[in-house]
């Protein structure tokens, strides 16, 4: 059966009740499944667990499968869960991914809303980054008071269109697909609304005649910035095939952004439950990082551990045919999470193809590394498939989380650290003009985000397994002031994907009333 067709064998339930067994008052309606939650107060000391994986193939890794099949397994347990995940993005939907709901019986619903228009937070964070687009253009236009020499602000859109790469409109330009801008980084760090309404004041638009910067504030804007994003800001409640409750918020990519859900889902999960599961997007060098590096040091998050999702198929995948030859990029991925001092987990997502002595060669490869082995089943065994894991959990100890670096170290020896510990590399070449930029944001404080290629570790896709000893090359380097850190950009790394040469907005269509194709 399709994703979509065992959603039809579950019921339901209205989000009010939902809301009810939850204690939440206060809220809005989004029909009978979905609603924006108004507040929640009193933050708890939950223990939060991070899922992320190894690095993604053509066949799927199911992190998103694994994190709700654990969540209704520990609810199934009676352990007082929550889970945290981000909204999908268009561009995967309609391009080469499909849904981001989870599959087979792992699934948050209405999985058809989720996946499309949702509750609109897409459209409002996109409106956002255009209108300040467009005031930016009207003030050059009008006798250009601010004296903006060169404009460093894009524009952005929902949806993969590699023709809006480079643009011309007043100057020459670009879009960037919505998951990878600004505003949405700054809408999943701000805390509440004030902060929110400061880190848009401290984006940065240009650079002026004097080679300072600009500064959106100087726009007047920040108040209609604010009521197109007031709604958009509040967390979104949906629910698991078994009715369990799920927020759903914020969707930033992870190979060119942060990759995590907002700060104020998870503050408002922390609220309701003792244990907190949250994603981060793409392998553990993309989203887990920066889930660490970034989410944990801005929200105070001291998490419990990290599960490391693979699958035999994948495994294989990075060894090129070879299981043996791949399990060193999980060994990579379990090396660098144990350097930011967590506890880790891995879970086996098994397919019906996986043999036991195929399962016996992780699990001991795992076990040699002095880590933690479950296999979970979600996917055709629903709330049953992750109970070994969800009891696995149980037995965990908080450690405290290791920084690789100061934010006070010079930029330069942040990007060292970064790309010499976590990606593999023993020498960095900067492109003309780089190094220049990184002098000018060496006193910054900041965290940096890589963007690089989700499929290797390293900056070529084409580098899977385990790359070291090699040359890695920094394009460029960007500040976003709102958001808070500065992006470092590796490699060929796109900010506006294309479609494939048969994209999925080709399998979409409506059906006797019914949406069909999106898995």
């Amino acid at each position: 059966m399709t994703d979509i067709e065992i959603t039809k064998q579950f019921k339901m339930k209205n989000i009010k009740d939902i809301l009810e067994k939850l204690n939440i008052s206060d809220y809005i309606l989004y029909g009978n499944y979905k609603a924006k939650i108004n507040s929640i107060q009193n933050k708890k000391d939950s223990k939060v667990i991070l899922v992320t994986a190894t690095n993604p193939t053509p066949y799927g890794e199911g992190k998103t499968t694994v994190s709700i099949g654990l969540h209704d397994s520990m609810c199934k347990l009676g352990m007082s869960s929550m889970l945290a995940l981000r909204e999908p993005s268009m561009g995967p939907v309609f391009g080469i991914k499909g849904g981001a709901t989870g599959g087979g019986y792992s699934q948050v619903v209405p999985m058809e809303d989720i996946n499309l228009h949702f509750t609109g937070d897409f459209y409002a964070i996109e409106s956002v980054n255009n209108l300040i687009c467009a005031c930016i253009d009207n003030s050059i236009y009008f006798g250009n008071p601010l004296k903006i020499k060169k404009v460093l602000f894009e524009r952005c859109l929902d949806v993969n269109d590699r023709a809006l790469r480079k643009i011309t409109t007043l100057y020459e330009t670009k879009f960037n697909i919505t998951a990878a801008s600004e505003i949405m980084a700054i809408f999943c760090l701000s805390k509440d609304i004030d902060d929110l309404r400061k880190r848009l004041d401290d984006v940065i638009i240009g650079i002026d005649e004097n080679d300072d910067f600009v500064y959106l504030k100087s726009l007047n804007i920040t108040g209609s910035l604010i009521v197109l994003l007031k709604d958009a800001i509040k967390p979104n409640l949906v629910q698991t095939l078994y009715n369990n409750p799920v927020l759903i918020h914020g969707g930033p990519f992870a190979n060119i952004a942060h990759g995590c859900n907002s700060v104020i889902a998870t503050n408002y999960a922390m609220a309701l439950a003792d244990y907190v599961i949250t994603e981060a997007g793409f392998g553990a060098d993309a989203g887990a990082v920066k889930f660490l590096d970034i989410k944990c040091r801005y929200d105070n998050i001291n998490p419990l551990g990290v599960i490391i999702v693979s699958t035999i198929r994948s495994l294989k995948y990075n060894g090129e045919g070879i299981l043996k030859d791949g399990l060193c990029n999980l060994g990579r991925h379990i090396e660098n999470m144990k350097k930011f001092n967590q506890n880790i987990i891995v879970a086996l997502n098994k397919f019906a193809s996986d043999t036991e002595d195929e399962i016996n060669e992780v699990k001991k490869y795992v076990s040699n590394m002095g880590v933690t082995f479950s296999i979970v089943t979600s996917y055709i065994d629903g709330e049953n498939g992750a109970l070994d894991l969800a009891n696995k959990i149980k037995d965990l100890e908080p450690k405290e989380l290791k920084y690789l670096y100061n934010l006070n170290d010079a930029l330069e020896i942040k990007i060292d650290v970064m790309l010499k510990s976590i990606c593999g590399a023993n020498k960095i070449n900067y492109e003309e003009g780089v190094l220049n930029k990184i002098k000018r944001y060496s006193n910054l404080e900041y965290p940096i985000c890589i963007a690089k290629t989700q499929y290797s570790l390293s900056d070529d896709p084409k580098k899977l397994g385990s790359p070291k000893d090699y040359t890695i090359t920094v394009k460029d380097v960007k500040v976003n002031n709102g958001a808070k850190f500065i992006t470092v950009y590796l490699g060929n790394i796109l900010t506006m994907p294309g479609l494939s040469e048969k994209p999925n907005a080709q399998n979409i269509d409506l059906v006797n009333d019914e949406i069909v194709g999106l898995f």
